[in-house]
């Protein structure tokens, strides 16, 4: 969601992110013209008549998950959002019972949370900088 038109996001779809993300973004991108939601979120500068650079992954319950403001010269990774939103839905699915470490990707291990898992983290978390037992 931005404070540009649909048809800005629609050129912006076709001639830029479809050559960045194969076949374009998953979802639809959303216009606040006047700059209403954005203002709720804390992200519009109404002097200036634009939006911060904000993320915000939301729920099916409304409850914000996880957000990230950027400065206008800072671009966003649009894969590492859909790998966060897949790693809320796993948790979610999971009831909990699962969670996602540090640059997790689907099929990758998930940590199983709880008090036998205090302090043995790193046994868990292997990396291509894995730490030794």
């Amino acid at each position: 969601m931005s404070v540009d038109s649909m048809f800005v996001h629609k050129m912006w779809d076709e001639t830029e992110l479809s050559k960045m993300v194969d076949g374009g973004i998953p979802f639809p991108m959303l216009s606040d013209g006047a700059g209403r939601v954005g203002t709720i979120y804390g992200i519009y500068d109404a002097d200036a008549g634009v939006e911060t650079r904000g993320r915000f992954i939301i729920d099916p319950d409304g409850i914000i998950q996880g957000y990230e403001v950027l400065t206008p010269p800072v671009g966003r990774n649009v894969a590492e959002s859909l790998r966060q939103i897949q790693a809320f839905q796993l948790v979610r699915d999971s009831k909990g019972t699962e969670a996602t470490p540090s640059g997790w990707k689907p099929g990758k291990p998930t940590l199983k949370p709880g008090i036998d898992l205090v302090g043995k983290v790193y046994r868990e978390w292997k990396t291509d900088m894995a730490f030794d037992d």
